[in-house]
């Protein structure tokens, strides 16, 4: 029986990143099985060991790094934060918003990005920690593209009250209910119309600050 592959590990806490050389390479294999693994089985369907011989790393390195299915997804929708695009800046608010929603529809309706999303999401439903790495993922995402309506507000467009964090969840919603409870297709008509929605109602001062 050949010997299990041995790969050096900079850091012991599951999740951990420090950039560069052989550590980046190994995580970027491993989380791009765990994708895989999602995309495949989903959540209930991930094993370390597995995630190991399909990254070709040494089952030592993952069970150290990431100790559980759960931290090595929380590391997997942190590199995601991470990786997708910055918000654009065109301006106005409604390019801004239907930017966003554009980008939301793009990943949603990908066949590998969408499924993955599908597997989390079913898992956070029942793993606190999941639940909990999905949380900050979205986070993230929303407070990086509410400047956008912070500078509407500053230009006069939107009530002074508005919440700006209200406002981009309200862009993806529509879009996240499509994918999970419809076969409707998710394309770019369906970014527009709920980016417009959104806007129209953030015009008319549906997501005002309570107590403002």
């Amino acid at each position: 029986m050949a010997a299990e592959p041995v790969d050096p590990v900079e850091s012991s806490t599951p999740g951990t990143v420090r950039p560069g050389g052989r550590t980046a390479r190994v995580r970027a294999a491993v989380l791009r099985a765990a994708e895989d693994a999602l995309v495949e089985h989903g959540f209930g369907g991930l094993d370390l060991g597995d995630i190991a011989q399909r990254a070709e790393v040494g089952r030592t390195t993952v069970y150290r790094r990431w100790g559980s299915t759960t931290a090595l997804v929380a590391d997997l929708l942190a590199d995601m934060a991470e990786q997708s695009l910055p918000r654009t800046r065109s301006g106005t608010l409604t390019e801004d918003l239907r930017a966003n929603a554009r980008l939301v529809q793009r990943t949603l309706a990908d066949h590998r990005q969408g499924a993955l999303f599908r597997a989390v999401i079913v898992a956070a439903n029942g793993d606190p920690g999941t639940a909990e790495a999905l949380q900050l993922f979205y986070r993230r995402r929303v407070e990086e593209w509410a400047p956008c309506v912070t500078e509407a507000v500053e230009r006069g467009e939107l009530p002074p009250d508005t919440d700006p964090l209200e406002v981009i969840r309200a862009v993806s919603a529509p879009l996240y209910y499509r994918m999970l409870t419809t076969a409707e297709p998710l394309d770019e008509p369906a970014a527009d119309r709920a980016a417009a929605a959104a806007e129209a109602a953030a015009r008319a001062g549906a997501y005002r600050r309570e107590g403002d």
